[in-house]
């Protein structure tokens, strides 16, 4: 899902992210709007509920992290769809749980966030009673951006309603895929949640061809949701059960910590690798990139690769998992993981490369899932 979103800022060491189907958003909310008034649309207050709908999706993601953090999840980004988001947690950093308690946790923060913007539309009600402005809060069309105070209202009733939706990755949905995981293992409840939310995404698009267009942007929105969510369940079962032995390059340059700036330079020229392994006799002494030989050089002149050299490395071994080395590169922000075994150096593993095979196993699960379903 990261790859479809952009990074906007980070807000209490959060990465906050805008996903490009956002972009649908401004260019619905005019369309209907012209729809509606048969004239120009006005552009500036259209602007203006895409933020009073961003904002009311932040309050939603917020009550969701809020209830995480008491139970020790560390928010690592939150990614901003339209109507709704997703937060992602670093689950790795708190002890596996036993499955009651995992239920609770699970119920406790899904309901947090329908429940935070419910709170925000009765704040909302109570400041527009307050000013003594009219409003016309009942009367239709309820999200509109010719009345701005309404619609602060009723975005946060229909973000709490929508994400009330049995429909995966939708809070709804995560409620649903907890009461499957009771008796099933969490890919397989977290596939029949996707299946179920897909369908539910089509007759939503149906339904709103012959009523209410926003049902089918919701469809749409849903429906690429739950198609992200299956893409990252294959995901994670690539980086559960793959082992580094299967996709670790074994023919691969090496440098010597005595070799120069220019000489390791040339050596960069003529390989595809962007980091290497420093090898001294038959010991691993280091780890450097193309990128740090360039700088180097532009910086210090020519020089010995042992001095500009990372001497700081994580390794794996053969059997372990493509999850366990994805975790090392990902805590150290590093770019190539050295494969041992009995101390020898025996394959590396870079980013660029792990990246490259997930996608192509993924792929290939994918594939072969859908041949066996036919």
């Amino acid at each position: 899902m990261r790859s479809w979103s952009i990074s906007v800022g980070r807000l209490f060491g959060v990465d906050i992210r805008i996903h490009l189907t956002f972009v649908i958003l401004p260019v619905f909310i005019y369309w209907t709007d012209y729809a509606l008034h048969q004239t120009a649309a006005n552009g500036p207050r259209d602007l203006a509920l895409v933020g009073i709908i961003l904002a009311c999706v932040a309050g939603h993601e917020l009550g969701h992290m809020l209830a995480a953090r008491k139970f020790g999840l560390v928010p690592k980004a939150v990614i901003f769809l339209p109507l709704t988001g997703v937060a992602l947690y670093d689950e790795s950093k708190i002890e596996k749980q036993p499955a009651t308690l995992m239920w609770k946790r699970e119920v406790r923060i899904a309901l947090l966030g329908p429940l935070a913007n419910l709170a925000l539309a009765v704040f909302s009600i109570a400041a527009i009673a307050a000013s003594g402005v009219s409003s016309d809060l009942w009367k239709w069309p309820f999200l509109q951006s010719a009345n701005l105070p309404k619609s602060v209202v009723w975005a946060n009733l229909y973000i709490a309603g929508l994400n009330l939706i049995p429909a995966y990755p939708l809070d709804g949905g995560r409620l649903m895929r907890v009461l499957f995981a009771r008796t099933l293992d969490l890919p397989s409840a977290t596939r029949r949640a996707v299946s179920i939310s897909s369908a539910i995404a089509m007759v939503l698009i149906l339904a709103g061809l012959f009523s209410d267009s926003w049902l089918t942007m919701v469809g749409i929105i849903v429906f690429s949701a739950a198609q992200l969510e299956e893409r990252a369940l294959v995901f994670q079962s690539v980086l559960d059960n793959v082992r580094l032995e299967e996709v670790m390059l074994t023919d691969f340059a090496t440098l010597s910590p005595a070799d120069t700036l220019e000489d390791a330079l040339e050596k960069a020229v003529h390989s595809l690798q962007d980091d290497f392994p420093v090898v001294r006799g038959s010991d691993m002494v280091g780890v450097i990139s193309r990128q740090r030989i360039l700088d180097a050089l532009r910086a210090e002149g020519n020089g010995y690769v042992q001095a500009v050299m990372s001497k700081i490395f994580d390794v794996s071994l053969r059997d372990d998992s493509l999850g366990s080395a994805f975790r090392k590169l990902t805590a150290r922000s590093s770019s190539i993981i050295p494969v041992v075994e009995d101390q020898r150096l025996v394959g590396i593993v870079t980013l660029q490369n792990l990246m490259h095979s997930m996608s192509l196993l993924a792929e290939s699960r994918k594939l072969r899932r859908d041949e066996s379903v036919e």
